[in-house]
């Protein structure tokens, strides 16, 4: 398992400086999208957290939950098992370490591969982070899952324009019409807003659900590009970036997302009312803790596999796997909820699918051009 997690990005080269350029990173990421196996399983992370986290969530207030500030801080809050994979990769470090030095005395392995720098970037995306698990908790409790998995994936447009400024993202035709149909979907939901309004739920609170969906959406677009630079920027100024350094990354974010929730629960009385909560909840009480155990597990698998899609690919890529799972989001909602999914939904969802066909097609045609051994365009290259 150590071992696993030590692998770095073998296909990086050196840039200017002596580091990574983040274009040179854009180039060879589609060379690695099918043919990586560590990239397949921060995809199985993504497809579990993102299938199984909003449903769980959305259980919690249809059972009778009411905390806004307790469901924001569970997106977060199994960051505790990241401790486990991160221990027995110290410990290989250290193994090494006294395998270099022959058992003797030699510098022990360090405990942390985080460098200030990155910690106090990851500190910046934790408080990002928080704030926007808050607005997405406030829109799931007044909108139907499907209605905002839907709305989470304008996410997608947010982030390509992010990208564009932060990480200098290179875009073709199929990645800006993909951006272009998700844009489009969107709107089309906005229009039909109030007519798959859930039962007891007001016109102003399922606005308020609607504008808050498409801020979580909007800010998580900017922090997607905001990881991937901070990961360049420390390959350029300290060497190659690990799985391991990648885990300590979510590690700091979610700790910080979860103590910014944790003050918030504080202020608004949240941490007494769970037991009154808990025993008048609709699964039960035990059903109740089991509940929000279970979508802090699987929130903290969706957030680890979207960094190590970044780490592996782009933060484009990880908006674009996002936007594809939306159908299973979908189905389960409908089978498990009987959430309506009228026309508008299904338009909406067709130009989803097909921006997503669209995206992953312009990244075939990328990946057959590297492997023919065409040369980059001026314009792609360096300045």
């Amino acid at each position: 398992m150590a071992d696993f997690m030590e692998v770095e990005e073998a296909t990086q080269q050196p840039g200017k400086n002596g580091g990574i350029t983040i274009r040179q990173q854009h180039r060879s990421a589609a060379a690695r999208l099918f043919r990586n196996p560590l990239l397949v399983v921060n995809f199985i992370l993504m497809v579990v957290g993102s299938a199984c986290g909003p449903l769980l969530l959305r259980a919690y207030f249809v059972r009778g939950g009411a905390r806004k500030w307790l469901s924001s801080l569970l997106q977060t809050a199994g960051w505790p098992l990241l401790l486990v994979p991160l221990c027995f990769s110290y410990r290989a470090r250290r193994r090494r370490e006294e395998d270099v030095n022959g058992g003797g005395g030699g510098a022990a392995a360090s405990l942390f591969l985080m460098t200030p720098r990155l910690l106090v970037a990851s500190a910046v995306i934790g408080l990002m982070t928080g704030l926007d698990d808050l607005l997405y908790a406030f829109g799931l409790a007044y909108l139907p899952v499907s209605t905002s998995s839907i709305l989470i994936s304008t996410q997608l447009a947010f982030t390509a324009a992010f990208a564009l400024l932060l990480v200098r993202q290179r875009f073709t035709a199929f990645s800006v019409n993909a951006v272009v149909l998700l844009t489009v979907g969107a709107a089309m939901l906005g229009m039909n807003a109030g007519g798959d309004r859930p039962a007891g739920v007001s016109r102003e609170q399922y606005r308020a659900g609607f504008a808050m969906t498409l801020g979580a959406a909007a800010l998580y677009g900017l922090v997607l590009p905001v990881m991937e630079l901070s990961q360049a920027r420390h390959a350029a100024r300290a060497g190659a970036v690990t799985y391991t350094l990648v885990m300590e990354m979510q590690l700091a974010i979610s700790f910080v997302a979860t103590s910014f929730s944790a003050v918030g629960m504080l202020v608004n009385n949240d941490f007494h009312a769970i037991p009154g909560e808990a025993r008048e909840f609709g699964l039960g009480k035990v059903g109740y803790y089991v509940l929000l155990a279970g979508s802090a597990a699987m929130y903290q698998c969706f957030f680890l596999g979207t960094i190590g899609a970044i780490f592996y690919g782009s933060a484009l890529l990880a908006g674009v796997i996002m936007t594809v799972l939306i159908p299973v989001t979908e189905v389960l909602a409908v089978v498990f909820f009987h959430e309506p999914f009228n026309g508008t939904k299904g338009v909406a969802l067709a130009l989803s699918l097909w921006g997503f066909v669209s995206y992953f097609y312009g990244e075939v045609r990328a990946t057959a051009k590297h492997h023919s051994g065409e040369a980059p365009k001026p314009e792609h290259l360096d300045p």
